[in-house]
């Protein structure tokens, strides 16, 4: 949904990757001099975790989750934010004000200077844990920043606890990513357990009725109108120009006069609802009366936000919708904004996989691979290979560990990096994957309640370690059904954990930590 022209690199090299596979190290030519850039956002993230006591990885988490890394050059975001951090200024969030008076840097250094703005958000975070009374003995642990980052995030209830959970759970399943200058960012995994005061699970665990698996967070009522003037013949792809609860946040503004009846999370495919199918958001001008707007989390010339998760979430969304309502799946009725009539905007842009999307609202793209999907777990050790090998690396550099190329073959990088793994989840450093190693391998990431009746990538991902914690086939189809159900309350009572049949924290402590 991008509310300026966009005037940035378009090049698909130049934007993030979330990197799986790590290239191969190449000599430096002795006549070859340095470059004082090559290593500037790591230095940034170290320098301003000294200077104001933030933990260095949280604030990487931060600005991977409101960026990816990339500053955009100092152009704003659609709630008016700038830089790696996301720097604020509008009538709700004055975070780019509040960095300037405590960094004494201006507003154009802070916008533009990507070192200063992370100077700035490091600022911000500590005047709020200040305000929360943090020590300095709890600012040492990430967990104890939970509510800063929710206050980070310029929004209220839902939409602030969205946003922490967000940030947390890149924490959880680590980061390993590239600015758009292809420097390497990694925030290596580990087990999290915020603490969350005031912003209980209640907050975000409100379901919508017209679409069960999303969440409901209504917009603010400024920002639709009640009702429609026109049958609903048409589903317009939005993408976001700023991040998922930022963007939820916007529309919960009365003075952004803009909504979407959803709005899509990238890196799981997590939707939330805010304006009823029956209502009319304002989203696409002349077509919002018979229009439904789905908004993606993302930038338009980075396609590094359009996972396959999102992918997948949406184009069951859209099949939903378009069956509810009668409308045609065809690119007539599923359109872009930039296609909407009367409409100068640019998005989804020409990263969007208009073919795969469609083939996904058909059906006929159904039958792709999951990688991180077995019947069962075997043991993987040095002189390994296969699969399940592939799985292990894979897993261990999206979660920020060194384990080389994803080529199935168990070597010393791979070793090293599960001993480092285990290490940070305190079990036995054998360099060995086991039951226990691979439980906490595949279950490591966000913490959401899940239940009987949730759906998407988090149930997966538990389908996947109660596989291989428990020894025995969980259907891993991301329906948590009867069969998922029995399986949690069979660990539940392995453990000595409540057994209600829910996953919630102290479910998902024991699964992280591979006991």
């Amino acid at each position: 949904m991008p509310r300026r022209p966009v005037r940035r690199r378009a090049s698909a090299l130049a934007a993030l990757t979330v990197a799986a596979v790590v290239a191969a190290g190449q000599p430096a030519l002795a006549s070859a001099a340095p470059d004082p850039t090559a290593n500037a956002l790591n230095q940034a993230f170290a320098r301003a975790a000294v200077e104001y006591g933030v933990p260095r990885d949280l604030l990487a988490a931060v600005g991977y989750g409101e960026t990816h890394f990339d500053g955009h050059q100092g152009l704003p975001s659609q709630d008016n934010g700038y830089g790696v951090m996301h720097l604020v200024s509008n009538p709700t969030n004055r975070s780019l004000e509040k960095a300037e008076a405590l960094t004494g840097a201006s507003a154009a250094q802070l916008r533009e200077n990507t070192a200063t703005n992370v100077l700035g958000g490091a600022a911000v975070l500590r005047s709020y844990a200040d305000s929360l009374g943090l020590d300095r003995n709890e600012r040492l642990d990430v967990d104890s920043w939970y509510q800063a980052v929710a206050r980070y995030g310029g929004a209220e209830g839902p939409a602030a606890a969205l946003y922490a959970d967000s940030v947390f759970s890149f924490l959880a399943g680590g980061l390993r990513a590239k600015t758009p200058a292809g420097e390497e960012i990694t925030v290596p995994s580990r087990p999290v357990s915020p603490e969350k005061g005031t912003l209980t699970p209640s907050d975000v665990s409100t379901r919508s009725a017209d679409y069960p698996s999303a969440l409901w967070v209504p917009a603010a009522t400024t920002n639709y109108r009640s009702g429609r003037t026109a049958d609903i013949d048409t589903v317009v792809i939005h993408v976001t120009q700023g991040s998922y609860a930022g963007s939820i946040s916007w529309f919960q503004n009365p003075a952004a006069v803009v909504s979407a009846h959803y709005v899509i999370r990238s890196s799981d495919g997590q939707i939330t609802q805010m304006v009823r199918d029956s209502d009319t958001a304002y989203h696409a001008k002349s077509a919002n009366a018979s229009a439904l707007g789905i908004e993606h989390e993302g930038w338009i010339d980075d396609p590094s936000w359009f996972t396959d998760v999102m992918y997948r979430s949406s184009a069951a969304l859209t099949r939903y919708l378009c069956d509810r309502h009668g409308i045609a799946k065809d690119r007539a009725h599923i359109i872009g904004h930039s296609e909407a009539p009367g409409n100068d905007h640019t998005d989804p842009g020409p990263y969007w996989d208009w073919t795969y999307y469609m083939q996904l609202v058909d059906g006929s793209a159904e039958g792709s691979t999951d990688a991180l999907s077995f019947s069962s777990y075997t043991t993987q050790q040095s002189g390994s290979s296969g699969a399940q090998v592939k799985a292990v690396q894979q897993l261990l550099n999206t979660q920020g560990y060194e384990a080389g190329a994803v080529d199935g073959e168990f070597g010393s990088a791979t070793k090293t990096a599960v001993q480092a793994f285990q290490r940070a989840r305190g079990l036995d450093a054998d360099g060995i994957v086991g039951a226990k190693t691979w439980t906490a391998l595949l279950s490591a990431g966000a913490t959401p309640d899940l239940r009987q009746g949730s759906t998407g990538d988090d149930v997966r991902r538990l389908q996947r370690a109660l596989t291989a914690a428990l020894g025995s086939t969980v259907s891993i189809d991301g329906d948590f059904g009867s069969g998922t159900a029995t399986a949690v309350r069979t660990f539940q009572t392995d453990h000595g954990l409540t057994v209600d049949g829910i996953v919630g924290t102290a479910t998902w402590t024991a699964l992280q930590s591979g006991s």
